[in-house]
């Protein structure tokens, strides 16, 4: 009997192991492959088997003797706790019972689509398609508001001056660097992230094909149009050779 019921927690904690591991089965990389590919992905091994063995348990759990050894059992617990044992006696005499009758009504099928190890993979990727869209520009929003922020703008400066603090003899032309083209940086990315749909270019939304190659000319233009990164790669090599 003991040997049984071991069987019957070992296949709730397979069941529950398996369903942990199938949350990793659909990265965000394998999703957006599936999708391209618009095809309809099962795990039929990992779903029958959840549901051969939730099926065996169930009939296990469900019959009549296995329910009065189990409340045997507790009852038997119960008796080592002394001073709680009628305490004890009484919520197993009244939830045990509760919990035999919420197992009857448990279909396999439900329960494995339940821990995500019958699902259709493809349907979920589609999902991610539809909705990467709206993160990514979400994301971007948020980030523009980061960078317009100048509590933003000093904590990072704040940041890479003690940075420049560390480079010893080099600290004060560091320093002079971050000072000098830190606002000019945030300037940019400003007008870059306001002027450039990453998004499109990134391929997490849909629009013309022509935007991949105007996500890099403008790229090219804040760094390159004004100068600016030239200027700072030279005084780079001033500063560290």
């Amino acid at each position: 009997m003991g040997g049984k019921i071991g069987l019957v927690f070992v296949v709730i904690l397979g069941v529950v192991a398996l369903a942990c591991d199938a949350r990793g089965f659909a990265s965000p990389y394998q999703l957006g492959i599936i999708a391209a590919n618009s095809e309809l992905v099962r795990i039929p091994d990992v779903c029958a088997l959840c549901e051969e063995y939730t099926t065996k348990a169930l009939d296990y759990i469900n019959e009549n003797k296995t329910q009065s050894e189990v409340i045997d059992i507790l009852h038997n617990t119960c008796h080592q706790l002394h001073t709680f044992e009628r305490k004890c006696v009484s919520l197993v005499d009244y939830y045990l019972p509760l919990f035999f009758l919420e197992m009857t009504s448990v279909q396999p099928g439900d329960f494995c689509n339940k821990v995500n190890l019958c699902q259709n993979i493809a349907n979920i990727s589609l999902q991610f398609q539809e909705n990467s869209c709206d993160f990514c520009e979400d994301t971007v929003s948020k980030l523009l508001d980061k960078i317009k922020d100048p509590d933003t703008e000093l904590e990072i400066i704040e940041t890479l001056l003690k940075v420049c603090s560390s480079l010893d003899k080099y600290a004060s032309k560091c320093k002079r660097i971050v000072l000098e083209y830190g606002p000019l940086v945030f300037e940019n990315a400003e007008k870059f992230l306001e002027k450039t749909d990453i998004c499109t270019a990134l391929h997490a939304c849909k629009d013309s094909k022509v935007v991949g190659r105007g996500f890099l000319s403008d790229l090219l233009s804040i760094y390159y149009g004004s100068n600016i990164f030239m200027r700072m790669v030279h005084l780079l090599k001033i500063t560290l050779f």
